[in-house]
């Protein structure tokens, strides 16, 4: 059986809903029947995204509402629901999805690291605590998927503007279903999505055809419902290069750093090049 919420006529709101995976999640909430609400930056984006939503939902365009959204913005964020509220009566599924990732630097310009955080961390707040309280008063079945990343875990050298963002995302996330689980007839469950490498303009690169490695946003999606409906809170993503058992892997060695006091980052220092790969390869 499917999540309850994942049913026809459920009100589902994307950020970053678009492109990419939000735009997959769109495709296939619209499959199902839902009424949707995508939120993104870029008015051609979203009617383009619009246009073949309607094409697929049962409703048409009747099911399908868009807004550009700024969601580092709380006030923006407000206006999107209540213009979800006023058009669909609720909302029932939210994904606060939206993400960039322009690259930064320890020491480098003070404004990437804060157009980062804003999106990447405070959008997920701000959707989150602006929706939470009136999908919680619904009383309906609910959901509430927010995408991070597995750098927000392993933490990797080289973006730590994205992985701060990220690890804040999992931390804030996991706190969330704690909040919702003990919040008295509350509906509403929350998960971690933890994609793999996934093809999307945020992962392009300038390429213009699908690396072997990478998985569709589509096939993430799929994968995502699966495991919704199965009940996991982590809904951690392999990919066409890396199996769950390598993640698991990366994810034990990074904690291992902390448990066996090795230097932080150590999968990337020289002196423990050796032990990292042993304990790979170990069973």
């Amino acid at each position: 059986m499917s999540h309850p919420a994942l049913v026809a006529k459920s009100v589902a709101v994307i950020t970053g809903g678009a492109s990419g995976i939000g735009f997959a999640a769109a495709k296939h909430f619209a499959r199902l029947g839902m009424k949707i609400c995508i939120a993104d930056m870029g008015a051609d984006k979203l009617s383009r995204a619009a246009t073949l939503l309607g094409h697929l939902a049962p409703g048409g365009d009747a099911d399908i509402m868009i807004q550009e959204t700024d969601v580092s913005h709380r006030d923006a964020v407000e206006a999107l629901e209540l213009a979800v509220r006023t058009r669909f009566g609720g909302t029932d599924i939210l994904m606060n999805n939206a993400g960039i990732q322009p690259g930064s630097e320890m020491f480098g310009p003070r404004a990437n690291w804060e157009h980062v955080l804003a999106v990447n961390l405070w959008g997920v707040i701000n959707g989150t605590q602006v929706f939470a309280p009136n999908m919680i008063a619904r009383k309906r079945p609910g959901l509430i998927i927010n995408t991070g990343s597995k750098q927000g875990i392993t933490t990797p050298p080289g973006d730590p503007a994205y992985n701060v963002a990220k690890a804040g995302v999992k931390a804030f996330t996991e706190a969330l279903q704690h909040e919702l689980r003990n919040t008295p007839n509350c509906h509403i469950g929350a998960h971690l999505l933890i994609p793999g490498f996934v093809f999307t303009g945020l992962t392009s690169r300038g390429r213009s055809e699908k690396p072997q490695a990478a998985w569709t946003p589509e096939q993430t999606i799929d994968f995502m419902i699966e495991k919704i409906t199965g009940g996991d809170f982590y809904i951690l993503c392999p990919d066409n290069d890396v199996p769950r058992e390598l993640d698991e892997k990366r994810m034990q060695w990074a904690i291992g750093d902390i448990v066996e006091n090795r230097p932080p980052l150590s999968r990337w220092h020289p002196d423990y090049a050796e032990a990292f790969k042993a304990f790979v390869a170990k069973d």
